[in-house]
């Protein structure tokens, strides 16, 4: 038999032939982007340096080595099915392909709060839509359209663009000049400035104006040739665009019930605005307007996207409250968004700013554009709107800048032009493409949501009050209060409505954003990152790697989190490290194995970057694991033996007091806690966690008497029966526990190993908080606050270049410790000559304060 055969014969029985992930009964939908479809195989840059090899050849044949060294043992064990099937590493290590329990009960993401919106919980949504599988986007064939012939197959794309549904919208300028808002303007009836007593002719005159800089009625012609041109362009760019058809149909439903669908969604990447409208309109639900940053684009290429469904912020909208101009150009506005919602079209929104743009997450631009639709739902002016959390993931996103504190210039037309060609040109005989996941959450009312929100507002306190006392030892305990930490500045927009409508939309933009990120899909570049980041820093072998990668795969899809990808597990992990080719190094190891190696230098942050993709699906127990170690690194240390650490009892109030201490510390924009949990049920939420991944086990507390002993004897007067009728107290008000709960780390082998992976998701922002109040005995203050980051993000790199831990050394990072510490009462804000203007406060001037906020911090830092 010829080795190629022999090959093809073993590939056969492999059971990786299946979709990782992937139900069995959509095998035939998904586009599976990995395994055969992989063909020829990634290449990876050749390494430099002396004992590095080129990795494309060398990973290759090292796969290959491995499956013809094991095709004797698949041999032997092929007659005990599929499920025992086992495929060899050649080094006497057996691993266990992915096995069906992934795809038969994988996770369906995206439901929505039953505690805010229970009836739309139970609406749009039914088990039959969990087994509808993929599809992908960007593969058009002759199926696609009504035609059939060979001519067709070649010609498929540019006739399935021919056949895309786009409404007319001819008369919405006359619309929006016959709202009421636009109408009680036109007689000069604006108060005060340049605006006041001019003619109605003027004032319409201005009116068309700022309604030209909104938006263009959309041009078919010109929709039908970019989605053409851009459906060419996709499949350059990108190996498959992913979509569950369950979570569309979900969406179709939502459509057909009459209210205006408003889709809210993250924003990773520029092409999010190109890339959104063109799948939705591949999926017959009309154009879909595209609310951009007018500071993001060139007047260019701002006049194209007009025409193809985009809108824009007028520059006279951020004027002040008492401006003419600005109050003409928030009326036209608020009539623009009124007509648009009154027409049924649907509208695009980004929570997040743009990427690479310095800042806190929630993008106050989308604020402003969601403030205008709870406006118009609170007016009356459409009874209800329809809210679809969306994500968009990539392997790699395409334009993600390395260097990313500096405000880059807006784009241009030609810019992007040229930009495309490059990326063309690199992509141009590259098999290496990256693969995209479009994840649609369940639709819920907007008008329901704004009716049971309201009741789950509590008291908020500020974070210098929260945890200062705490911090410089004045107090121990906790204010049951939630913490109000709000980095987004109020826009124009939303300063027009009371301060009850502002906080409202605040909290919604969060609770979507926290559903948007739950829903979105796990790639495995974050998978590879996460593994090589904090389980393998100084490396692993292939084999090994293999295990390392379908554990975390079982991991993550265990949580309730779905990933991005299938395929065959080999070609899943060649595949990710030939995207990754840049920052790993290959080396060859006796035996005949690889070495995986992270490759050292300020590239970590960039595998940094993809590993807090994965962090949203361990967030809890990470949080939890970084508390466990703050309580038991007090008692023993953190060198001693696990078995010394596991005999530490931990009681649930001490737990409770040290997770409830981290989550006020940790910023807002990280945690995306949904605003109608409160810190005490997270902190449950945590606990339970903890316990069901086995790192905690129930343990009775020291007494005299057993937990057990119910005898009468032991029961408070309080506690025992009383009349029928007597209701003066409840008994559970007076049911307390002597000691309370208690816990003891696991003895289990993988726990100790399993702590320190949670630990470290978190090490990189709370080593950037501990060298943040290390970098205070030398700040150089007062300055303004870009001044002291920079300095702050100076001293981070040469500490970092030190350590050798360059994950931390992150202007996002530098910029959330700066506004933290703000918060927390460290550093104040003062005005100044050249502006506001940081210094330190009082409280933190001493050197003995400053040790304490140090220590405070690096008690959950997992060394």
């Amino acid at each position: 038999m010829s080795l190629s055969l022999l090959r093809a014969w073993v590939l056969s029985i492999c059971p990786g032939d299946g979709a990782m992930g992937h139900p069995k009964s959509s095998q035939v939908m998904v586009q599976t982007p990995y395994g055969s479809t992989l063909s020829p195989f990634p290449r990876l840059g050749s390494c430099g340096g002396e004992g590095e090899v080129p990795g494309s050849q060398i990973l290759e044949t090292h796969l290959n080595t491995m499956l013809d060294s094991g095709s004797q043992t698949q041999q032997r064990s092929s007659h005990s099915g599929p499920e025992a099937s086992l495929w060899s590493s050649g080094f006497s290590v057996k691993l266990e392909a992915v096995t069906p329990f992934l795809g038969k009960y994988r996770p369906f993401v995206g439901r929505c709060c039953q505690t805010c919106t229970p009836k739309s919980w139970e609406s749009f949504f039914h088990r039959s839509l969990m087994d509808l599988g993929f599809c992908n986007v960007i593969l058009v064939k002759e199926e696609n359209t009504r035609f059939r012939g060979w001519l067709v197959r070649r010609l498929c794309c540019f006739l399935w663009s021919l056949e895309q549904r786009i409404p007319p919208c001819r008369d919405a300028p006359q619309k929006i000049m016959e709202s009421t808002g636009v109408q009680s303007l036109l007689p000069g009836r604006v108060l005060g400035g340049a605006g006041e007593g001019q003619p109605p002719a003027l004032v319409q005159r201005e009116v068309r104006r700022i309604l030209g800089h909104i938006q263009a009625p959309p041009r078919p012609f010109l929709l039908r040739l970019f989605s053409w041109v851009l459906l060419r362009l996709l499949n350059c760019l990108f190996l498959n665009v992913q979509l569950h058809r369950g979570q569309m149909k979900m969406v179709h439903k939502a459509a057909e019930a009459g209210s205006p669908l408003v889709l809210l969604s993250t924003h990773k990447s520029l092409l999010d605005g190109i890339l959104l409208p063109f799948v939705l309109l591949s999926q017959g639900l009309g154009v879909l307007r595209v609310a951009w940053d007018p500071c993001a684009c060139s007047p260019a290429l701002r006049a194209l996207l007009r025409n193809l469904g985009g809108l824009f912020l007028p520059a006279e909208a951020n004027l002040s409250l008492d401006s003419s101009e600005g109050v003409l150009a928030r009326a036209v506005i608020c009539a623009a968004v009124e007509q648009l919602l009154g027409s049924g079209q649907p509208l695009l929104i980004f929570l997040e700013d743009a990427p690479g743009a310095p800042g806190p997450r929630l993008s106050a631009l989308g604020q402003a554009w969601l403030g205008l639709v709870v406006q118009a739902v609170q007016a009356g002016i459409v009874p209800d709107v329809t809210l679809v959390p969306v994500a968009v993931t990539y392997d790699l996103v395409p334009d993600a800048p390395y260097n990313m504190h500096h405000a880059s210039a807006p784009l241009g037309l030609w810019t992007g032009a040229l930009a495309v060609l490059q990326r063309l040109r690199r992509c141009w005989g590259c098999s290496h493409k990256v693969c995209v996941r479009v994840n649609l959450a369940q639709p819920f009312s907007l008008q329901e949501y704004i009716t049971n929100a309201r009741s789950c507002w509590s008291d908020r306190q500020t974070l210098e009050h929260l945890l200062q006392p705490i911090v410089l030892g004045q107090c121990t305990t906790v204010p049951d209060t939630e913490k109000e930490q709000e980095w987004t500045p109020v826009p124009r927009l939303l300063l027009a409505l009371r301060e009850e409508d502002r906080l409202l939309v605040r909290r919604l933009s969060r609770h979507v954003l926290n559903a948007s990120v739950v829903s979105s899909a796990v790639m495995s570049t974050a998978i590879m990152a996460t593994l090589l980041l904090c389980k393998h820093r100084k490396g692993v072998v292939l084999s090994r790697l293999l295990g390392e990668f379908s554990w975390l795969t079982e991991e993550t899809l265990l949580r309730g989190f779905d990933v991005g990808f299938s395929g065959q597990l080999r070609s899943l992990v060649q595949h990710t490290l030939s995207l990754l080719r840049a920052h790993v190094v290959l080396l060859r190891v006796q035996q005949g194995d690889l070495l995986v190696v992270p490759r050292p230098g300020p590239g970590l942050v960039h595998l940094a970057h993809l590993s807090a993709e994965l962090l949203p699906a361990f967030l809890s127990e990470a949080v939890g694991a970084c508390a466990v170690q703050a309580l038991v690194a007090g008692r023993v240390p953190c060198e001693g033996p696990w078995e010394l650490q596991g005999v530490e009892l931990l009681s649930q109030r001490e737990l409770y007091h040290q997770v409830l201490l981290l989550l006020h510390l940790l910023p807002r924009d990280l945690l995306l806690l949904q605003p109608c949990q409160s810190s005490y049920c997270y902190c449950q939420e945590v606990l339970d966690r903890l316990i069901q991944c086995g790192l905690l086990v129930a343990e009775e507390a020291p007494s005299s008497r057993p937990a057990c002993d119910t005898g009468r004897q032991r029961l408070s007067a309080k506690l025992l029966w009383k009349l029928s009728g007597d209701f003066s107290d409840s008994d559970s008000d007076h049911f307390e526990e002597a000691q309370g709960r208690c816990f003891r780390l696991s003895e289990q082998s993988r726990c100790p190993d399993f702590l320190i992976f949670l630990c470290r998701l978190l090490r990189p922002l709370l080593k950037a908080f501990t060298q943040a109040a290390a970098f205070l005995r030398q700040a150089r203050l007062p300055d303004t606050e870009s001044g002291y980051v920079e300095q702050l993000l100076e001293f981070l790199q040469a500490s970092a270049q030190e350590e050798g831990l360059f994950e931390y050394a992150d202007p996002s990072l530098a910029i959330s410790a700066v506004w933290t510490f703000r918060d927390l009462g460290v550093l104040q804000q003062t005005s100044g000559l050249a502006g506001p203007q940081l210094m330190l406060s009082p409280a933190f001037a001493s050197q003995e304060s400053q040790d304490r906020l140090e220590q405070f911090i690096r008690q959950f830092v997992c060394s």
